[in-house]
């Protein structure tokens, strides 16, 4: 049978979004070690090569279990609030209580056989407070090495996410939201159904707390619902647009143009060489949608773009002015 669970009224009514950069690196982490995870990570992976390589996590692998199984939940844990800084999260993890990380070290130990029997796992185990620190330290590592210098763009794809999400809501009700979080979720009779689980006797129930949404980049092809007590029960499911992240970056905007326009609507304006929606343009320049929308709305008001909606969406492309002034055609007696 598979994992179902029923949502009451009290958790409809307090569904959420997050964006947790501590559980986006852990994820990060997972995906590295899953190979049936990498297919839209290929290019990333050799690009990060030289950096893999340098960066020793073996204490961290003893708890990311290669071929599935349960990594503990106070490495990534669902955050209280909806854009919680990097540096906020470590911090929690590092108050992470000591009886609490023992029960979830021990309950992922438990995933490999003999693991721990272990030396490195009776170590782990035998002081969890140290433990702790030293995890903190390396997922620390593993943040700034890995998920910082890309974050911008990692950001804009997650929001652009949960822009589209709360459009579906705002047409159709939750249900529209909750039928299209993934393929292998259902939701039908107030009920989330999640066929690549199977049922378990243990596995937590939401109890009036809500339903977190987190959107993810890593987590492709799975959807991840697996938090224990004490955390929010918690649905990581694939961001839309996740496959556009490590596309070519946009063109580079003429200096002129820039010193004209400032850096960044300038991009936006010479990134338009087809038309594009908010969401296209935030994923590709690594911007929030909130921003993107800004700067589009002041290149419109300048006859720079135009729009136009198709379907459910606004799709802004040049005006033969803007194409001019990207193209540096305008001499000194236009206009």
């Amino acid at each position: 049978m598979p994992l179902a669970l029923r949502l009451g009224s009290d958790d409809l009514t307090r569904c959420r979004f997050a964006i947790s950069p501590l559980c986006q690196t852990h994820e990060a982490l997972r995906m590295l070690r899953r190979p049936a995870r990498h297919g839209y990570h290929r290019g990333w992976l050799r690009r990060m090569g030289r950096t893999l390589a340098g960066l020793d996590l073996t204490p961290l692998w003893l708890f990311v279990p290669p071929a599935g199984g349960y990594t503990p939940d106070f490495l990534g844990a669902p955050p209280g609030e909806p854009y919680p800084s990097f540096e906020d999260e470590l911090a929690r993890m590092r108050a992470t209580d000591p009886a609490l990380a023992h029960t979830e070290m021990a309950r992922s130990l438990a995933c490999t056989p003999g693991l721990a029997q272990s030396r490195r796992g009776r170590a782990a185990l035998d002081d969890p407070a140290v433990t702790v620190q030293r995890l903190a330290d390396l997922t620390e590592r593993a943040w700034h090495a890995l998920l910082a210098p890309d974050w911008p763009r990692h950001r804009a794809v997650l929001e652009a996410d949960i822009a589209h999400r709360s459009r579906r809501a705002a047409d159709g009700g939750l249900d529209a939201l909750l039928t299209g979080l993934h393929p292998s979720v259902d939701w039908a009779d107030h009920t989330l159904t999640l066929r690549r689980y199977a049922e378990l006797a243990d596995a937590q129930r939401p109890d009036g707390r809500g339903l977190l949404l987190m959107p993810s980049v890593f987590v492709w092809p799975d959807v991840v619902s697996g938090f224990a007590q004490p955390w929010q029960p918690t649905l990581i499911y694939p961001a839309r647009g996740m496959g556009h992240l490590y596309a070519d970056p946009p063109p580079r905007p003429p200096r002129a143009l820039a010193r004209l326009l400032g850096h960044r609507r300038a991009a936006v304006l010479a990134g338009l060489t087809a038309p594009s929606s908010t969401t296209d343009l935030a994923r590709r320049h690594g911007l929030a949608p909130s921003t993107v929308s800004a700067h589009l709305s002041t290149l419109r008001e300048a006859g720079l773009l135009e729009s136009r909606r198709r379907s459910h969406h606004v799709l802004y492309a040049r005006t033969p002015l803007g194409d001019a002034l990207v193209e540096g055609d305008v001499g000194p007696g236009a206009g």
